[in-house]
């Protein structure tokens, strides 16, 4: 069950862990933004893990960072619509924060995946390079 890398990586496990949040915070959005609101953010936040895992599961460097861009701008649809979902008052302060806090701990850690592909690509780069 554990063949798949993405399963071990910090970033898409609190990736997945907001977006089973941002499930269980949906259910309680009034019934009118069921097919809005509610189905964009659902959207977006299930974006977030799949991205990456999709991104990670490619061969090329280069692949599983464009993923991981796309993986970055899904996170940052999903604390917008968050914010907008706390400011009509769909999810209390408290929960906002938790949203807001963990979706930056996604952040942080997508960012620093992405930088050590980046540096892995400048190492073969320079290697390359060197046996010219």
């Amino acid at each position: 069950m554990n063949d798949f890398y993405y399963r071990k990586v910090d970033a898409y496990n609190l990736a997945k862990s907001l977006a089973i949040l941002i499930y269980s915070l949906l259910q309680r959005f009034p019934d009118y933004e069921r097919y809005a609101m509610s189905d964009q953010i659902r959207r977006a936040a299930i974006s977030v893990p799949s991205n990456i895992a999709e991104g990670l599961g490619r061969f090329s460097l280069k692949e599983r960072i464009r993923f991981l861009d796309i993986a970055n701008g899904s996170l940052t649809e999903v604390t917008c619509q968050m914010e907008i979902a706390h400011d009509l008052g769909y999810i209390t302060d408290e929960e906002y924060v938790q949203v807001d806090a963990l979706a930056s701990r996604v952040s942080m850690t997508l960012y620093g995946l992405k930088r050590s592909l980046i540096e892995k690509i400048d190492k073969h780069s320079i290697t390359t390079n060197n046996l010219e």
